[in-house]
């Protein structure tokens, strides 16, 4: 179920990507998708965790989401360059996702919207610490707002916590 389910999505997005819809370039498609998904079930990266199923109903509405703040971040961004009103600041947020992959989509959200960047996971601390780098105080007052880590949270919401080992 979900290799076949994974060789659909791979496939949707190849074709949606290549924009060309000839024979050969398709077949060239299904015998790359084909080899990707063999090759993932291989190294049984197409458990729980490497195909997380539970989140595909959210998470169209968390891309929309994060598409809208990326484009209030550019603008936002740009004021402030155009302004040279830069006022860079560090800090450290609080992940609380369940999983490394709920963690690795908090810090790579973050660092996807403009103004703002994730440096560091500090995994050895009691709840996961994420070093943030805003280009002012205004975008790490967005972070510090912690919406986009209870967006994450929720995004992730029926799993339980995994080891940080990897193990299950």
């Amino acid at each position: 179920m979900r290799v076949g389910l994974l060789f659909i999505v791979l496939m949707a997005a190849w074709l949606l990507m290549s924009g060309h819809y000839n024979g050969l370039l398709i077949s060239l498609g299904v015998i790359s998708v084909g080899f990707c998904v063999w090759l993932s079930h291989a190294i049984n990266a197409t458990d729980e965790e490497g195909l997380p199923t539970h989140i595909f109903a959210r998470l169209p509405a968390y891309l929309l989401w994060l598409f809208g703040e990326i484009i209030k971040s550019n603008y936002a961004t740009a004021k402030f360059i155009l302004n040279g009103r830069s006022d860079p600041e560090i800090f450290s947020v609080t992940a609380t996702q369940n999983s490394a992959a709920g963690i690795a989509t908090y810090a790579n959200s973050i660092t996807l919207t403009p103004g703002t960047v994730t440096l560091d996971i500090d995994e050895e601390a009691a709840k996961d610490q994420l070093l943030v780098h805003a280009l002012h105080a205004d975008f790490g007052e967005d972070v510090r707002g912690n919406d986009m880590d209870r967006r994450v949270t929720a995004l992730e919401a029926p799993t339980t916590r995994h080891s940080k080992g990897g193990a299950s």
